[in-house]
């Protein structure tokens, strides 16, 4: 897989597949083809490092 494709999974609990998106897609919104619920890619963090923060707790 290339460096700049960014890995995301569904977050509709029926399907989480996990989609692999182009690096230019950050900051979009993108369709889920499995089940066609729209996602949006984290963008690159201020760090610029390709990891974006999440504002969800850690469980």
């Amino acid at each position: 897989m290339a460096a700049d494709t960014v890995r995301i999974m569904c977050p509709n609990l029926t399907c989480r597949k996990v989609l692999a998106v182009p690096g230019n897609a950050r900051g979009k919104t993108v369709r889920c083809k499995n089940c066609g619920t729209n996602i949006r890619v984290p963008a690159v963090n201020a760090n610029g490092d390709g990891h974006a923060k999440s504002s969800a707790p850690a469980a």
